[in-house]
């Protein structure tokens, strides 16, 4: 039964961080908005539902954290379900309400100015990588050390802002496959077609850093 807690809480945390944040980008607010409501809805589902399940909501963080052995095997799975599972309704429910799926903040690498597509992707998923490197990095500190842990939720919101306000001119910023799968999903086209970049590049950034996090980890 406590299993099953954390996979439903999962399933829910990332179920609002699609339906909220990218709903706010579908709904034209500026990149500075945007970039909130993603740091903002980490901060409220870390502080709701952090002592259920950790409140990853982020297979990336889930994979970092396994391999800190910090999860389970059987967790890690079941955690990933419950992710991509939350993403996939709450792109499900924006899909619906919205009516065109042609735009559901799905990532694509449509703004990195660069000379063919091949640089396209090889650009877009680097800067996933880095991004992603960034933001779990913090998240495997803050909650590794007891002096920070209690407001580890305040600090990793305001990395994914942080991470944002980067990259959303450049990808939308995924950071998180599911929340990148859920709205190419529903939107198709070129974002199904490159949605591989954006599953990829956050599971290579958060294993990065992973090792960084345990290679730098505080002297006793």
């Amino acid at each position: 039964m406590a299993n099953i807690k954390k996979y439903i809480a999962e399933f829910f945390g990332t179920f609002v961080l699609v339906f909220i944040a990218c709903g706010a980008a579908m709904n034209g607010m500026a990149i500075a908005g945007v970039a909130l409501a993603f740091g903002l809805v980490i901060v409220a589902m870390a502080f709701s539902i952090g002592n259920i399940s950790g409140c990853h909501i982020n297979p990336a963080v889930s994979l970092a954290m396994f391999l800190d052995g910090r999860l389970s095997l059987t967790d890690f799975i079941g955690y990933l379900v419950a992710q991509f599972a939350g993403g996939i309704a709450g792109a499900g429910i924006l899909a619906t309400m919205w009516g065109d799926t042609d735009y559901l903040a799905a990532c694509s690498n449509h703004y990195i100015y660069t000379q063919t597509g091949d640089e396209r992707i090889f650009a877009a998923f680097v800067l996933e990588v880095i991004l992603t490197f960034i933001f779990v990095f913090v998240i495997m500190r803050v909650t590794s050390e007891a002096e920070t842990s209690k407001n580890a939720g305040l600090f990793i919101g305001a990395a994914l802002t942080l991470v944002h306000l980067v990259g959303i001119n450049f990808t939308g910023t995924s950071v998180n496959p599911a929340r990148s799968f859920g709205p190419a999903l529903f939107a198709g086209g070129v974002a199904l077609e490159q949605v591989w970049v954006f599953l990829l590049a956050p599971l290579v950034g958060g294993a990065l850093a992973a090792f960084a996090a345990k290679f730098l980890k505080k002297a006793n």
